[in-house]
Parts: structure tokens; C-alpha cells; sequence
């Protein structure tokens, strides 16, 4: 049975501590999001590292703190994301559509059904939609933030089956498992409560936004939809079969039904 499936790729996954892309990591991801099309799902993938992106391809020691460094940066970076993925992708035979988001795009209702109609358009042509945050106009009315709210915004709107959040860690744990080698795998979450959240931690990476904190906040919102969420390790993208096959891969958060 064919699914609606979204997939969120964080900047950790993408590029590595230099601000370059990781291609052995984005062309393993590109492949097995390829396979899942052609298996007659729907896919849609939400993909973060522009501005980590634009900060390599800039030669910049670090990420801006300013919103016009960040908006520069993203500008570069887009360029070079999106380059990538249409290269990729049409090496099996897919083709790509570009979608720059802000919350008024969810929000107002006009533009709301607007962003529908191109979802449903790009599906019906067979393409594979990719999703940002409009990081270029980005004030801090309009934004997200971060692309795991993004996904599961995105999720909501194309009426989704799955969300699957590929990350730094392989799911969430008891406890931070960077700091605590004891730390173990939260297999599954049956409901999102203050505990579930405490046992968030801070995100590792230089380049990124978020943490395992927004990907929880997300999971509740599209979880809460009736959409099943999963957060899983981005340094090995094949995990996705099996988690598709029902294999036990890092943290599964139930629909609320």
C-alpha cells in the first residue's frame, strides 16, 4: 500500500564540521528516498543546510549571528543544496521542485491552499518536492525557526502517513548519550509529556539549529494529527528500510488516533 511520506534531514546529516557537504551521506540519502518513490509512495523531504552550507562555500569561520549574515549565507547555500539534490535525484530518473516556506504560508489561508494546490501538483507530475525556510527574507515574525517544526507543518498540510526525522543522534534517549555511556534508547513514545521532554538535550552541532527538543515538539504536533513520527540516526540513511519494514530503529512516537 502506497504512503505519503515526509522526510526532515537535518544540517548535521548533510555537511560535515568544515561547512562542506557530506556527499557520501547526501547520495546514500538521495538513494534510498529514490528507492521509496519507486516502491509508489509519495515523498516529500524537508532539508536543512542552507546557511551551514553557505558558510563552508563563503569560507566563513563560523555561522553569523547577524540575521543579513544569515540571510547571505542561506542565499549561497540554497543555491548549492538545491544544485545537489537536482544532480542526484535525476541520476534515478526523479525530478525535483523547489519549496521556500514561512509561516505565513501556513497561516493565511489563501496562501495556505495555494501551497496545497502545488503540493498536489508536484505529486501528480511525479516530482519530489524539497522544503526550506525562506532563510532569505527570515525575520523572526514569519519563521519556523527550525525544520522540525517545518515537517510536521508540511506533514500536516499534505496529509501524510509518515514523518521521519533523520538527526545526530539515533533516536531519543533517557539521557544525553554524548555525556552518559549508560544512556538508553526510548524505543517508543506512546504520549508526549513533561518527562518525554526532559529527556531532551542540546544539539552538537556547530552549523545546526534546534536539537532533540524541537524534533519532540514536532513529533506532538504531527503525532497529534494522527501522523506517526520517528527520529532516527542520519549517519546511516538506510535504517529508513527498516524502519519501513518494522524494525526496531530509534524512537517511534505513536499517532494520537
Amino acid at each position: 500500500m502506497s504512503e505519503t511520506i515526509v522526510f526532515k534531514v537535518g544540517t548535521s546529516t548533510l555537511i560535515h564540521e568544515t561547512g562542506r557537504l557530506n556527499l557520501q551521506r547526501m547520495e546514500e540519502l538521495v538513494e534510498v528516498i529514490s528507492d521509496v518513490m519507486n516502491r509508489g509512495n509519495r515523498v516529500a523531504l524537508v532539508t536543512s543546510g542552507a546557511i551551514g552550507v553557505g558558510v563552508g562555500k563563503l569560507g566563513l569561520s563560523s555561522r553569523p549571528r547577524d540575521t543579513a549574515g544569515k540571510q547571505a549565507a542561506a542565499t549561497v547555500g540554497q543555491c548549492e543544496l538545491m544544485f545537489m539534490y537536482d544532480k542526484m535525484f535525476s541520476q534515478y530518473d526523479h525530478k525535483v521542485g523547489q519549496l521556500l516556506i514561512t509561516k505565513n504560508d501556513i497561516a493565511d489561508p489563501r496562501r495556505h491552499q495555494n501551497l496545497v494546490n502545488a503540493f498536489e501538483k508536484l505529486f501528480d507530475y511525479g516530482a519530489i518536492p524539497i522544503i526550506n525556510e525562506n532563510d532569505a527574507v527570515a525575520v523572526e515574525e514569519i519563521v519556523f525557526g527550525d525544520n522540525d517544526s517545518l515537517s510536521a507543518e508540511v506533514a500536516i498540510v499534505i496529509n501524510a502517513d509518515r514523518l521521519i526525522m533523520l538527526t545526530e543522534t539515533d533516536g531519543l534517549y533517557d539521557s544525553n548519550p554524548f555525556k552518559n555511556p549508560e544512556a538508553k534508547r526510548i524505543s517508543c513514545v506512546e504520549r508526549i509529556d513533561d518527562k518525554v521532554c526532559a529527556c531532551a538535550g542540546e544539539s552538537t552541532s556547530s552549523f545546526g539549529t534546534g536539537g532533540m527538543i524541537t524534533k519532540i515538539h514536532a513529533a506532538k504536533r504531527a503525532t497529534e494529527a494522527g501522523i506517526e513520527t520517528y527520529v532516527i540516526g542520519g549517519s546511516r540513511p538506510k535504517d529508513v528500510y527498516k524502519l519501513l519494514e518494522g524494525e526496531d530503529v530509534g524512537t517511534y512516537f505513536k499517532a494520537v488516533k
